[in-house]
């Protein structure tokens, strides 16, 4: 099986390039991501000396005739896309939103149409589209998209569910909980706290940490993305997600624990974020009704791999922006 990921740089995207490459039956796994990777800690090893990984930098927004080149050299059988400008503070230059994560998704699954090679297109999309929940939200929640961001996930979610309907066009959609893990970019909290609290620095946490949200492993993220290709049902959206949402506050608390460091000691807390939703939480039962698939990874377990792999590169991040950089 010949598979081609969209975002490939992007954390979601390694660690399903990894649990790919340890399947026998695949034959390629092509990646690709709108920068050359610079810093090899944010490879996690993918794809080192396995000619079946191959890697090109590409912008689904500005370059799509490469896009669409690469489509046509490697036809790939399944597609996954991960590429998305994926922020919730979007209010700003909003319009760059939509450009990638509606305007250039709907390009794509039109090119696509009629290609013979594809088997399916993946979506990976996101829980923030159901808004702030006081219980597990379905498929059939009700939408409330509180952030521009949210909404043009939304809408290229609505897109592609016309397109199969009208079109045929051989897709599903996955809106998995907030990732962590390895390889994860640094002005994400899970390795911000790690790496600030390492250089001895206080650790800023918004708000003090009250927001929930249910955080799961990148591993599981890609074994659910998997088990969606190989048995959802063509045109269905699933969730994926753990049982329980967790606070920031008992993340950066477990990091702490981690590192054997005071809680008190290492965070300052500051105002939270304007506008932010106070829990997010998924319903993932449709999910393990037709696959099987459930999160295996503990989320004490998942925190531990993520702290070692920043103890691990420490000296590669000096230079590292630990803030959201808004780019096309």
């Amino acid at each position: 099986m010949k598979y081609c990921l969209l975002g490939g740089a992007g954390v979601f995207a390694l660690h399903t390039a990894k649990l790919l490459l340890e399947k026998k039956d695949t034959e390629l796994v092509l990646s690709l991501g709108r920068n050359q990777v610079k810093n090899s800690a944010f490879t996690i090893g993918v794809g080192k000396n396995d000619h079946r990984y191959v890697y090109k930098a590409c912008h689904i927004v500005y370059e799509q005739d490469f896009l669409f080149e690469y489509f046509e050299k490697y036809k790939p059988d399944y597609i996954i896309n991960f590429a998305a400008l994926a922020y919730a503070t979007s209010w700003e230059k909003s319009f760059r939103y939509y450009d990638t994560n509606v305007t250039a998704v709907s390009k794509i699954v039109e090119y696509l149409l009629d290609k013979k090679y594809l088997k399916k297109f993946i979506q990976v999309g996101t829980s923030e589209l159901y808004g702030p929940v006081d219980k597990p939200a379905n498929e059939n929640h009700s939408l409330n998209p509180t952030s521009p961001y949210a909404i043009s996930k939304l809408a290229a979610d609505m897109h592609l569910e016309s397109m199969h309907k009208v079109k045929n066009f051989p897709m599903n959609i996955i809106r998995p909980s907030n990732g962590y893990g390895s390889g994860q970019l640094l002005y994400r909290i899970i390795p911000k706290a790690a790496l600030v609290i390492l250089k001895g620095e206080k650790f800023s946490l918004e708000g003090g940490g009250k927001v929930k949200k249910s955080f799961m492993h990148c591993r599981d993220i890609a074994e659910a993305i998997f088990a969606v290709l190989k048995d959802g049902k063509m045109g269905e959206i699933y969730n994926a997600g753990v049982d329980e949402p967790v606070s920031m506050r008992r993340l950066v608390e477990i990091v702490c624990k981690q590192l054997g460091k005071d809680f008190d000691k290492c965070v300052d807390i500051t105002e939270g974020r304007v506008g932010e939703d106070k829990q997010y939480w998924l319903d993932s039962t449709k999910l393990y009704n037709d696959t099987g698939w459930k999160a295996k990874i503990s989320l004490e377990d998942g925190i531990d791999e993520t702290v070692n792999w920043v103890k691990e590169n420490l000296n590669k991040f000096d230079n590292e922006n630990l803030s959201f950089n808004l780019r096309a």
